[in-house]
């Protein structure tokens, strides 16, 4: 019989023929040499579904942890995964008329659709999704499955639809099902209710995956004999003889049933449901819940890394800091991205939804999935996407800790320099009516230059947030040829440098011993070269401010500040502050006093004023609505960029 024959005769239409023919072709060609199967779900596209009217998501074989913050749909993906994975330990998720996506002004209408893309298949696992097989971009073959929530019922609840490969009508069959084994451990989970003894418990799931013929039966032995050993104590004797005879004296000969006083479990089927796990020699209900929560993963990993039955294995966790401190969230994180090293086990694909900046931190870049609200739609990015400069993603990751981590769940975010502006600009921001916490924005210093490691992740191509970078002009002093070049429009000045000065490294510049460039309001300046970069990074969301030299000397311009400015040095260092009074109240002019008063805390012979303790003392001065200060008009740009409500447009 022709192969069109046969699987027409088996139920397939003639639509799909052709793929199952290359599927047959591919197997009859490709070697029959045993693999070890890393089936991992690749891409998974959610449409119409709660916040999210269409995602694509592009998974790694190993750990992947979606990140973003609060309402942006990370439940979502959860439950879009659990509706194919779920079914072994747990119910498929079941979804109402309310989780259709409901755009902002609108009304929901449409299906949920829901599609999974399976590579890295052996050829044991294209026989067993022979029917899903398509052909993919890299040359290989794909399964692919899709499920369709739509017609809801009067209660509301939507029905669902599930098929595989390229046409709907093809089914998804049960056998395929069972080798997608998925296991869901939901927030605030109490594991040990998981850990408890029972026929379907995960411990007793694992102990039978573990146990051989040979094991069973030494077990059952072992049970056997112990049994009759206590049978054989005469309390077990008395006890035995004082029920059995009450009971014949009860029922009589002929009613009088046989009782026995023994182990309940006395084979290996009994025992594996009565098992229980103990921890320093106290019960699992005793211990604390977040050691509760690592000891039913482990359990639940070493089933599904021994698991025969399913060509693919999937652990969901959702929020596993919630039981956790810093110092295990890192423990399990490493442990996490470890698992996938062990060749003697099975590997299991790692979902796993996160708040916490400690995992967001800890974790490889190339493991994060992150979610974004744009303010017109959740859309996902990969930071394992960005091609970094060289060098610049190994200083990202090193610079990655739990403060700057943050930006991964940031809605808007202000880049600064150092701990001075870390300090001030939140004061700032008060002063012309604004709060950068309730406008949901993260301030982040990349301590020092480094803003070129921070900036690919955002962006029209990355995560699209408005980002504010404030930086210092650092002017120099502007070449002979490119005098000309050096303008200013409405008294702010534009960035102006050579191709020389554009293109010069970070090093190149940091040799240059230029003479210090004090320029007053309205002057054009030369900003320096890392200046001149970073504003080359510029696009619709991320915009880079600075001002005419740097942060407190572009404050000491505004003639307003400069006594509020002396009244904070006056707390630190008040002789300090004395002899600058009197040294700024002998110069003419904004720039000549901002310039003494610059000099004399920064660029003293020896013992500058340390610029973090002097920005804290500012910050706590200008908290005072009585005392004068003038917010310079880069700082409030950027502060009203970085704060703004209307949504950005499609670029």
């Amino acid at each position: 019989m022709a192969v069109n024959e046969t699987v027409t005769g088996l139920g397939c239409t003639a639509q799909n023929i052709g793929a199952i023919n290359l599927g047959i072709v591919c197997l009859q060609q490709r070697s029959r040499k045993h693999e070890r199967t890393r089936v991992y779900l690749a891409k998974l596209i959610i449409k119409n579904f709660r916040k999210l009217k269409h995602a694509e998501f592009l998974f790694q074989a190993g750990l992947n942890v979606l990140v973003g913050g609060n309402n942006v749909g990370k439940t979502a993906v959860v439950d879009a995964l659990r509706a194919l994975l779920a079914g072994h330990d747990e119910p498929y998720p079941r979804l109402g008329e309310d989780d259709v996506h409901r755009p902002k002004g609108g009304t929901s209408s449409g299906d949920i659709v829901f599609e999974y893309v399976f590579s890295g298949l052996s050829l044991d696992d294209e026989a067993d999704f022979l029917a899903a097989l398509v052909p993919g971009t890299s040359g290989g073959l794909e399964a692919h499955i899709k499920i369709r929530y739509s017609d809801a019922d009067k209660a509301g609840r939507l029905r669902v639809k599930r098929w595989c490969g390229e046409n709907e009508d093809v089914g998804l069959t049960a056998d395929m099902m069972e080798n997608l084994r998925g296991v869901y451990l939901p927030p605030l989970r109490d594991a040990s209710q998981g850990l408890k003894p029972g026929r379907t418990s995960q411990l007793a799931r694992l102990l039978q995956l573990l146990a051989d013929d040979a094991g069973i039966e030494g077990i059952n032995k072992a049970l056997q004999e112990l049994d009759g050993k206590l049978k054989a104590h005469l309390p077990i004797v008395n006890t035995h003889e004082a029920i059995n005879s009450r009971h014949k004296t009860m029922l009589g000969p002929q009613l009088a049933q046989l009782l026995e006083v023994g182990l309940s479990a006395s084979d290996f089927k009994s025992l594996k449901s009565r098992v229980s796990l103990l921890v320093d020699a106290f019960e699992i209900e005793q211990n604390g819940l977040g050691f509760n929560n690592l000891v039913y993963m482990a359990v639940v990993l070493s089933e599904l890394t021994r698991n025969p039955d399913s060509c693919y294995c999937g652990l969901i966790v959702e929020e596993p800091e919630a039981h956790l401190h810093p110092q295990l969230q890192a423990v399990l994180l490493r442990y996490l991205q470890s698992i996938q090293l062990i060749e003697t086990e099975k590997p299991v694909q790692l979902f796993v939804t996160s708040h916490s900046p400690n995992f967001a931190s800890i974790a490889d870049l190339d493991s994060l999935v992150c979610l974004v609200d744009t303010g017109t739609a959740v859309e996902t990015f990969l930071p394992r996407s960005v091609v970094f400069g060289k060098g610049k993603r190994e200083k990202l990751e090193r610079y990655l800790d739990v403060t700057r981590a943050e930006l991964f769940f940031a809605r808007r975010v202000i880049f600064v320099e150092g701990a001075a502006e870390l300090m001030m600009v939140n004061a700032l921001a008060k002063r012309i009516g604004f709060d950068l916490r309730q406008h949901g924005v993260s301030l982040i210093s990349v301590e020092g230059l480094n803003f070129d490691s921070f900036l690919p992740l955002f962006g029209e191509a990355a995560l699209k947030i408005p980002v504010a970078v404030l930086t210092d002009a650092d002017p120099v002093p502007p070449k002979a040829e490119s005098k000309a070049d050096a303008v200013v429009v409405a008294g702010t000045p534009l960035l102006v440098s050579t191709v020389e000065s554009a293109g010069a490294s970070e090093e190149e510049e940091a040799d240059e011993d230029t003479e210090p460039v004090y320029p007053a309001p309205g002057d054009a300046i030369t900003v320096s070269a890392n200046t001149a970069k970073m504003k080359g990074c510029e696009d619709t969301y991320v915009k880079v401010f600075y001002g005419l030299k740097t942060f407190e000397y572009d404050l000491a311009l505004e003639a307003s500040n400069r006594a509020a400015m002396l009244k904070a040095l006056a707390d630190l260092h008040p002789r300090i502050a004395k002899a600058l009074t009197v040294a700024v109240d002998m110069e003419v002019g904004d720039s000549a006093k901002a310039k003494a008063l610059f000099r004399g805390m920064f660029e003293r012979p020896k013992n500058n004023v340390q610029k973090g303790s002097f920005a804290q003392a500012l910050a706590q001065v200008i908290s005072d609505d009585k005392i004068g200060f003038t917010v310079p008009a880069y700082l409030e740009a950027a502060i009203k960029h970085a704060c703004q409500l209307a949504a950005f447009p499609k670029p």
